[in-house]
């Protein structure tokens, strides 16, 4: 796959040169980021915030497929699903660090893609890459980002928080990941049948970005705080808004009615999941890696949120005797079940 003219064995490096090449235009950008790359550890001060830091391991051919995954697109997609949860607990992203283990069919230049990945990432969500590490591995490619943030305690919005009564709300649409991965599947088999057919995506763009390369929703924490509303609970959508709603209820202890009609699905994933003899509303609830927001608010909120094209309100928590129950089209109750994303087979259970 990388075998080319102007192909650079990594070895010729090393290690520390590897990171040196990889890593000298990354700019410091947040005054939190005292020390970056270059020394044993790097230095942070948040000045008495509350320090958020999670971490995402990614595995090729378990959590992504490089026959028709760019490499830019997947630095870009590590960074910014590992964001999200800074972004999911009402927190503000600052820093990341990244490890990479590569095995031998890996160029220089497939490293660089990978890092202008980073690079674009970084640049557009602003935080530093402020440390890693590099190794050799016998598996393929394997990614660990950690992301590091910061929030005032008032602010942070955990998933055990949300109230009776309380709006279920998400942002953005679902599904279209989930979609937009059996159409690159669909393809990737016509092609190893037949290499001479080359892809069919025209016209489906918008489910293919959503799979490979999709956006966490600062903008979504950014617009919540200048209505003034602070979620009563919060979580991203990366296994599949059943699993997820299921996390807020359990940890809340309470139960949800969700509207089958409320959950927003874009045309285009709706009419590919047709074609695919799939139910859209399926897609929604068990597909995941859609990295939306979802959130209760105080019904006394709802006026501020309402006419916000972004955010949909789909939905409201009741007592946790009621259960955890999706209310279909033809007003039929059905138990919420979570089949979503299992990441440890990388599949659909």
């Amino acid at each position: 796959m990388f075998e080319n003219k102007g192909r650079t064995e990594i070895e010729q490096l090393g290690e520390f040169g590897l990171i040196d090449h990889l890593t000298k235009n990354f700019e410091i950008k947040n005054k939190s980021t005292i020390k970056a790359i270059g020394d044993d550890a790097a230095v942070l001060s948040f000045e008495g915030k509350r320090t958020l830091i999670s971490t995402d391991l990614l595995l090729e051919g378990i959590h992504f497929d490089l026959s028709y995954t760019p490499l830019k697109h997947l630095g870009y997609k590590a960074i910014q699903v590992n964001l999200s949860d800074i972004y999911a607990m009402n927190g503000t992203a600052t820093q990341v660090t990244v490890s990479i283990g590569l095995s031998s069919k890996f160029p220089l230049e497939a490293v660089e893609e990978l890092y202008q990945g980073i690079s674009i990432a970084c640049e557009k969500f602003g935080v530093d890459l402020a440390g890693g590490d590099t190794t050799s591995s016998k598996q393929g490619l394997v990614i660990s980002v950690t992301s590091i943030g910061y929030a005032d305690e008032k602010d942070i919005c955990y998933r055990n928080g949300a109230n009776e009564g309380d709006l279920l709300c998400v942002s953005g649409d679902l599904g279209g990941a989930y979609i937009g991965l059996q159409l690159l599947e669909r393809e990737k088999g016509i092609f190893l049948e037949n290499p001479n057919i080359q892809p069919d995506l025209e016209g489906k763009d918008y489910i293919v970005e959503r799979q490979l390369k999709p956006e966490a929703r600062k903008d979504i924490v950014e617009a919540l705080k200048l209505m003034k509303i602070k979620p009563t609970a919060m979580i991203d959508i990366s296994d599949g808004l059943a699993s997820e709603i299921l996390h807020i209820c359990k940890q809340s202890d309470k139960g949800c009615n969700l509207y089958e009609e409320k959950i927003p699905i874009d045309p285009m994933t709706y009419d590919t999941a047709r074609d695919f003899g799939i139910d859209p509303t399926v897609c929604a609830l068990n597909g995941g890696e859609d990295y939306e927001l979802l959130f209760t608010i105080k019904q006394s909120d709802f006026e501020k949120i309402r006419n916000n094209p972004d955010i949909s309100i789909i939905g409201h928590m009741t007592e946790a005797s009621a259960g955890c129950n999706l209310i279909s089209k033809s007003e039929k109750v059905h138990p919420i079940k979570a089949q979503g994303w299992n990441s440890l087979k990388g599949n659909q259970e």
